[in-house]
């Protein structure tokens, strides 16, 4: 049994038991990886998954044991990869990061430029989508961290550092009625009008569906996008309001737009810092942290990895509009 063996049988499992898929993300070969799977299973004594033809169908009751402990020495091998890189005061790796499109766009630039001043040997890899998709990379290893955003508790998943608090927005065209209310906005208003949204706005454990709910009102959602810049694009176009986090909103966006405050209508959001459980964590990444997140300490992150414990949500989280500037970001 060797570690290679391990990686794949849990690229396999994460890649929805797609071998093609699973060696690609492995940089193996179909073939490779296959024979190395069956030296593994001949080696247990027992199947690891169960076969239609030569495609894999399920996992057997025995592989998902073998999985879950692969997954357990795969975390620990890399702990001790860290440990090692740590003492040697090795300056250069990998810092793979699962977020959404508007961490990715408007909020983490800052913190990987001022990363790459103090580690330019250090390769920052993103890889956007929605927050589901990034906690389950983070849950499978294949990156050393999500980050993610929620209303109310911390994701369920990993270690979970806050690093602030935000609120939504809303976006008309200048052009538009809302655009002229002299008034405080509310969830009527909004409720009248076709709206474009985030695709999580579409799920019933979403805040802004539940504010709606709550005051019995039934939006009309009529696009959603994952992508900040998607919405401003529909909005511009005319086919909505549009309803997106603050930090999307650039200065040059109400130059046509009009930006209306909505943190009495939703509830504030705040966004998380999520790391796997008792990880080792390289110099880097614990300074890509506090480059993010400065009210975080160092300290209490090592703390909370050991004891599998959450930074909780306090009063030293700063909200997006009073984040600390990175003090050599205009250098």
């Amino acid at each position: 049994m060797t570690l290679t063996q391990l990686r794949f049988l849990v690229a396999i499992a994460d890649a929805g038991l797609n071998i093609t898929l699973a060696a690609e993300r492995v940089h193996a070969t179909q073939p490779g990886l296959s024979k190395q799977l069956k030296q593994l299973e001949d080696e247990l004594g027992f199947q690891l998954f169960t076969r239609k033809g030569k495609s894999l169908e399920a996992i057997t009751h025995a592989g998902g044991h073998v999985l879950e402990r692969a997954r357990v020495i795969l975390a620990e091998a890399a702990n001790i990869r860290s440990i090692a890189a740590n003492l040697r005061n090795e300056a250069r790796g990998d810092l793979r990061i699962a977020t959404t499109h508007t961490q990715a766009r408007f909020v983490l630039t800052e913190a990987i430029a001022a990363l790459n001043r103090v580690y330019p040997q250090v390769g920052v890899h993103l890889q956007p989508g929605r927050e589901s998709d990034a906690l389950a990379l983070l849950d499978g290893g294949e990156v050393d961290m999500a980050i993610v955003s929620t209303s109310g508790a911390p994701p369920a998943t990993g270690i979970a550092l806050p690093a602030y608090r935000w609120n939504r927005v809303v976006l008309a065209p200048r052009a538009h009625a809302l655009a002229a209310l002299r008034r405080e906005l509310t969830l009527d208003d909004l409720a009248a009008e076709s709206l474009i949204s985030y695709d999580s706005s579409q799920k019933p454990e979403s805040s802004l569906r539940r504010a709606f709910d709550a005051a019995g009102l039934h939006p009309q959602i009529a696009i959603t996008a994952g992508d900040a810049d998607l919405i401003k694009a529909y909005v511009r176009a005319g086919l909505g309001i549009g309803i997106l986090a603050e930090m999307a909103v650039l200065p040059h966006d109400t130059d046509d737009l009009r930006a209306l405050a909505a943190d009495h209508l939703f509830a504030r959001c705040t966004t998380w810092i999520v790391l796997r459980r008792e990880s080792v964590l390289r110099e880097y990444v614990l300074e890509f942290i506090e480059r993010f997140a400065p009210q975080l300490d160092r300290r209490d992150i090592t703390r909370a990895l050991a004891t599998g414990a959450h930074l909780g949500e306090g009063a030293a989280v700063p909200h997006w509009r009073e984040r600390p500037v990175e003090a050599d970001a205009a250098i």
